[in-house]
């Protein structure tokens, strides 16, 4: 069995809802309700859905049971919670990003890159999630984030194929996903490079990936 690593989320999921300057934050006080699912965010990445109990929550987050039911149903609820609005947020800061450089696709993509990269770092736990327990929604919230997630895909999709007339909107998704692949690797990364740099490699390597002349069909 591989063990999972602890990642930490250091924005809250109400931040990350807004899609735009997350990392600059707003200075509202946060709720306790955010808090309580910021540590269930940690620990579902840290250990998988299954292996958290509402007790666990709980004790991290120094609360009785009847208290944390009063925030949240269940854990269903709280993976509903954390994953929904960052799909929000993704798919809000790409049409802002995209639309930010009209004439310029090059522009446009260093921006989608860079708003990518910035919320990768920020949360690296939220993207565990994604890709480890989103199967663990009930079909409903599911089906809506999988939505989400396609309308950010072909915002990438329209400034790719702008980048490179031609390029099939298939060939643009292929190239999105591998860009997301490599921005996405954050849960994996260790500390021994400082987060600007990481970010600075994070860019330059996605900008040159999809810059790349690619070979003919």
């Amino acid at each position: 069995m591989v063990r999972r690593a602890v990642y930490a989320c250091p924005v809250t999921v109400e931040q990350q809802a807004r899609g735009t300057n997350v990392a600059a934050g707003s200075g509202r006080r946060r709720s306790r309700k955010d808090e309580i699912l910021e540590i269930a965010v940690g620990l579902f990445a840290a250990r998988g859905y299954h292996g958290v109990s509402m007790d666990d929550i709980g004790a991290a987050a120094g609360v009785t049971g009847p208290a944390l039911y009063h925030h949240f149903a269940g854990k269903e609820a709280m993976l509903v919670a954390a994953l929904i609005p960052v799909s929000e947020g993704l798919l809000a800061g790409g049409r802002e990003r995209s639309a930010g450089h009209p004439d310029d696709p090059r522009a446009a993509l260093e921006s989608l890159i860079d708003f990518h990269v910035d919320f990768a770092l920020a949360n690296p736990a939220v993207i565990a999630l994604h890709l480890h327990e989103l199967d663990r929604l009930p079909d409903e919230p599911r089906r809506r984030i999988r939505r989400l997630q396609r309308l950010y895909v072909e915002e990438w999709v329209t400034v790719l194929t702008a980048l490179h007339p031609g390029m099939p909107d298939g060939e643009a998704r292929v190239l999105a996903h591998a860009a997301f692949g490599l921005m996405n690797s954050t849960p994996f990364l260790g500390g021994e490079v400082d987060r600007r740099r990481r970010a600075e490699l994070l860019r330059g390597a996605t900008l040159a990936a999809l810059l790349a002349p690619t070979p003919p069909a």
